[in-house]
């Protein structure tokens, strides 16, 4: 069996951090270089919901855009969490919305995802169907978080 014994006070300071980070679950959103906690949100869209954080990239679903558009804004936010306090929506929080912008524009934006093959099969028919799909998504950095 292995027991940490720090050996200086900086040692210490570490060894606490981990563990409270490691307690509260806050993988993704606390930073052990300088001990606060950071901004996130969730968000939902396309049926999916995700926890988006700025500086982030992330692929959402396809929605309808201009194919101008420079910025885009999901406006059902489920939850923000400065650090401090929660904010919990019932079920989106009034006046809240994450701003996410493309790199270059709308258009070029649309990437694929994974393709997906399914196979049929009646056995002793002789009797073979394959089909497969491919899922279009807007990839997507997030810039602000407003609340």
């Amino acid at each position: 069996m292995n027991i940490f014994f720090p050996s200086k006070i900086s040692d210490i300071s570490l060894y606490c951090n981990t563990a409270v980070a490691i307690i509260l679950g806050f993988y993704g959103s606390y930073n052990l270089n300088v001990g606060v906690l950071e901004m996130y949100a969730v968000i939902e869209q396309g049926g999916k919901q995700y926890k988006v954080a700025k500086g982030e990239s992330l692929d959402i679903e396809l929605t309808e855009v201009a194919p101008d558009a420079k910025k885009l804004e999901l406006d059902k936010v489920l939850l923000i969490s400065d650090g401090s306090d929660v904010k919990i929506g019932a079920p989106y929080l009034k006046g809240a919305k994450v701003i996410a912008s493309f790199k270059t524009s709308a258009q070029e934006a649309v990437v694929k995802g994974e393709k997906i093959q399914s196979q049929y099969t009646r056995r002793r028919k002789n009797y073979n169907k394959k089909t497969g799909h491919r899922q279009k998504f807007l990839r997507v950095t997030i810039d602000k978080i407003e609340s």
